[in-house]
């Protein structure tokens, strides 16, 4: 039996032809005459799919949609409209409605809004289990990632966390450093208390030194009160200095002072102002480098360099694009109140050929604008635009992808999660033409890894 669908519908005939349809299909049906008995089956049911019509006596479906997207948030609906109310249907697709069907009912269309529909429930409660079982094991519920150097990242966070240590995290720009340092906040002993972030690099080095340390009032021109510096905000919680490479020399001799004795004098006061502050620092920067050109300070460069995170870029952790993918996907689809479900495969194949110079937060962009460009529920090769992508050749022209095998044997087909990794681990073996030790390198996995997922998937029986 197939996935549970609710019919919600007080006109019979409706009901009959819709059920007939997805009785054929081999779905599991429940059926309502209104909203109230609806909503009795979902609070007794695992209901994965509703196809309510709008107007009821008892509810109108835009009532139950609301009831629906609140309490049962991954369940799909999919609204049926009769003539007139199109305005109404498109109400209820900005109110977080899957599609909507007019009346009378195409079948072929009806087969295949509810085929789209429960593939974007599965994929959404993929994305739901994968974030369980991470934050479960790893309490990182945020970050998307399952390769070999994410999962070490985490298991190296969940040691570092605990303690009062200084953390410099490093890393290439768009890699998600920010997102380290509130996993490391919030999974310390401070997460009750503030986290405050601060970019070196975005503040002058006049003003910086007034917002992390505060001021008196008449300490500079334009200092018409006292103003109360983010050290002392953060007192109790922690402190991320972004770019800290990008400090100015006056700026880390204040900041040293604090790191070594936990005080500070506001500017313009000879007042020692004392706090618990737990700093953590990132750079893109090669600090060693900076030291020796006297950019950086060598003695604040070896008090922050205590316990030195790496967080890898994407084109070291290929794996991980499939799961980012469809998790931009379904992320801009809400924000842009547009239904997108799928990739071709042709296209994710493209994506994984790119260097990402900029990373993840890249990757963000280029899906949130193919999901914008789309006009289908299907991200194609043409969706994809080629502003962000310097280093290889347009989409449209690049040979190396139009030949593609992906292509060849999943067509023009959009790919469900095991799917998507499955093409992952079949496009890093013929790169390395067979070769599993460089294809797990390449993946980001472990060997070991590598040859379950084989067995797995039946790759290379």
């Amino acid at each position: 039996m197939k996935a549970p669908i609710l019919v919600v519908d007080d006109d019979h005939s409706s009901v009959s032809v819709i059920t007939e349809v997805l009785e054929r299909e081999e779905y599991q049906l429940f059926v309502a005459n209104g909203g109230q008995s609806a909503i009795k089956i979902l609070e007794q049911e695992r209901v994965n799919l509703v196809i309510t019509d709008l107007q009821m006596p008892d509810m109108d479906g835009i009532t139950l949609l609301k009831y629906i997207t609140r309490q049962h948030p991954h369940t799909q609906v999919v609204i049926l409209t009769g003539y007139g109310t199109v305005d109404s249907a498109i109400e209820a697709m900005n109110a977080g409605a899957f599609n909507f069907l007019q009346k009378p009912i195409d079948l072929k269309v009806l087969r295949a809004t509810v085929t789209s529909a429960l593939e974007r429930q599965a994929l959404l409660l993929q994305n739901v289990n994968l974030r369980q079982q991470l934050d479960e094991k790893f309490g990182f519920s945020n970050m998307i990632g399952r390769s070999k150097p994410m999962t070490d990242l985490f298991q190296l966070i969940r040691r570092v966390a605990p303690t009062d240590a200084i953390v410099l995290i490093t890393g290439e720009n768009g890699v998600g450093k920010e997102y380290i340092a509130q996993a490391i906040h919030n999974h310390s002993q401070r997460n009750g208390k503030q986290f405050k972030p601060v970019n070196c690099g975005a503040i002058t080095p006049t003003l910086l030194e007034s917002e992390l340390f505060g001021h008196e009032r008449g300490a500079f021109t334009g200092a018409t009160a006292r103003k109360t510096g983010i050290f002392e905000q953060a007192d109790g919680g922690t402190l991320f200095l972004d770019e800290i490479g990008e400090m100015a020399l006056e700026a880390q001799v204040r900041l040293l002072r604090v790191l070594e004795e936990g005080e500070f004098n506001r500017i313009g006061s000879s007042q020692t102002v004392r706090v618990d502050v737990r700093v953590l620092a990132a750079t893109n920067k090669n600090l060693e480098e900076a030291v020796k050109n006297n950019e950086f300070r060598a003695d604040l460069f070896h008090r922050i360099n205590v316990f030195r995170l790496r967080v890898p870029p994407l084109r070291e952790r290929v794996e991980d694009i499939p799961l980012l993918v469809n998790h931009f996907m379904d992320q801009m689809s809400r924000r842009h109140k547009k239904v997108v479900t799928k990739i071709e495969a042709q296209a994710l194949d493209y994506l994984m050929q790119q260097e990402w110079s900029g990373n993840v937060r890249e990757l963000r962009n280029v899906m949130e604008t193919a999901v914008i460009l789309t006009t289908s529920e299907t991200i194609t090769l043409a969706d994809l635009s080629t502003d962000f992508f310097q280093s290889t050749k347009s989409p449209l022209t690049n040979e190396s992808v139009t030949k593609s095998k992906t292509e060849d044997f999943f067509g023009h087909v959009g790919m469900t999660m095991k799917e998507l990794e499955k093409e992952a681990i079949i496009r890093a073996l013929q790169k390395t033409n067979g070769n599993r030790d460089q294809a797990a390198d390449l993946l980001g996995i472990g060997v070991r890894t590598l040859y379950r997922k084989l067995e797995t998937y039946q790759i290379g029986n």
